[in-house]
């Protein structure tokens, strides 16, 4: 059996970032046989430039995350919560995973498995991000996870002083949901 790749995208750039945290939990509690890789990049991805937007004039971190994200079985997206939306590095990320004006590529995001989480100090702070979030992969056409859904709210009180995810309860929503996306993933590699 081969195993899945499942590339981790944290929604937030900040140091200490519970998202980034609750990314490094899945790598920790993975039920599956899927391999977690957490993507470090974002951070440096330039503003989406469409007049760029070719594999020849492309940045090489969006090349680079470009293939890292075909080649991945499946994503898993952390995002925190900005202004009742998602954060603008990470909609800038997905913007340039949405295109292919070459017409040659493919697009990165089409049909890939995805599963949705978020970690937020309030008791909100993550849900309408991934509304947003889910509404985005509707273009995109993502196969998008739609149960569990896992809101770590009040998360400062979820992991310990090091960032370890401490919350027996998160921990088992966290792998409900990666069992679900390993199932679409398999599925996806059944329909070749």
């Amino acid at each position: 059996m081969t195993t899945s790749t499942i590339l981790a995208i944290s929604g937030s750039i900040r140091a200490h970032s519970h998202n980034t945290q609750l990314l490094r939990a899945a790598q920790k509690f993975n039920p599956g046989v899927a391999e977690i890789e957490i993507y470090e990049g974002l951070r440096d991805i330039p503003p989406y430039d469409q007049d760029v937007d070719t594999p020849e004039l492309r940045p090489a971190v969006v090349n680079e995350l470009r293939r890292r994200v075909t080649e991945a079985d499946g994503l898993l997206i952390a995002t925190p919560e900005f202004n009742y939306s998602i954060p603008g590095v990470l909609k800038n990320a997905l913007d340039w995973l949405s295109t292919d004006w070459s017409h040659t590529e493919g697009l990165p995001l089409n049909r890939k498995p995805t599963a949705i989480l978020g970690a937020a100090f309030t008791n909100f702070g993550t849900v309408r991000a991934q509304l947003a979030l889910r509404q985005m992969f509707v273009w995109t056409d993502n196969d998008v996870v739609t149960k569990p859904e896992v809101h770590v709210f009040r998360s400062h009180e979820r992991f310990d002083a090091e960032g370890n995810l401490t919350d027996e309860v998160t921990i088992e929503l966290l792998q409900g949901l990666l069992t679900s996306l390993q199932g679409k993933i398999d599925a996806a590699k059944a329909r070749g």
